[in-house]
């Protein structure tokens, strides 16, 4: 009788043991899930597909001071168009017209007019030397050759100017993209033709 009311009372201390057991592993397990919830999304920042940014800056002039006008003298030269190309859509639905401009002063600017595209985590503007293919094929190729990133895009809508870097050839480069540096992918790029 000794070794039935033991063993009964063993059994039901071993039952109760595995209890508290099985809710710290349970807690441990929604902490660790938290944890990695929040630095997926923190990564990915999501809801930024979702929100707007328009950004609409004028054409950018040279800083150079007008001179005396002389009758007859011709006009001071204003900016022109190097290249220009239209955004196709890759990743994201992009929409919009890139400009490579010279202005008066020597200086380039990369200018994007009328932009309409998704808004996402570090996008950024590059000049490339890739070719620009439609569909899927195009999304991951931008970072297979040479290319020159001119900074974060300012926002996800309207016209914004990037500057050139005086050392950039622009015979290097043949097409710009918007890319999605944290997911390596094109959101949408314009291949450039001389103008």
């Amino acid at each position: 009788m000794t070794s039935t009311g033991t063993g009964a009372g063993a059994a039901t201390g071993s039952a109760s043991g595995t209890r508290p057991r099985h809710r710290r592993l349970l807690a441990w397990v929604l902490v660790a899930a938290a944890l990695v919830l929040g630095a997926g999304l923190y990564w990915a920042q999501p809801w930024k597909l979702w929100q707007n940014s328009t950004v609409n800056e004028a054409l950018p002039t040279a800083s150079t001071a007008p001179g005396p006008s002389r009758p007859g003298a011709a006009p001071a030269p204003g900016p022109k168009i190097v290249a220009q190309g239209s955004l196709i859509s890759h990743e994201h639905s992009t929409t919009g017209t890139v400009k490579l401009i010279r202005l008066p002063d020597g200086s380039r600017t990369l200018r994007l007019e009328n932009l309409d595209t998704s808004s996402g985590p570090d996008l950024r503007v590059w000049l490339t030397d890739a070719p620009v293919k439609e569909g899927a094929d195009g999304w991951f190729v931008f970072d297979d050759g040479k290319y020159v990133s001119l900074g974060k895009l300012k926002g996800n809508k309207g016209d914004q100017n990037y500057e050139i870097p005086a050392d950039v050839n622009l015979a290097d480069y043949s097409s710009v993209t918007i890319w999605c540096d944290r997911f390596n992918v094109s959101f949408g790029a314009a291949a450039l033709q001389a103008a």
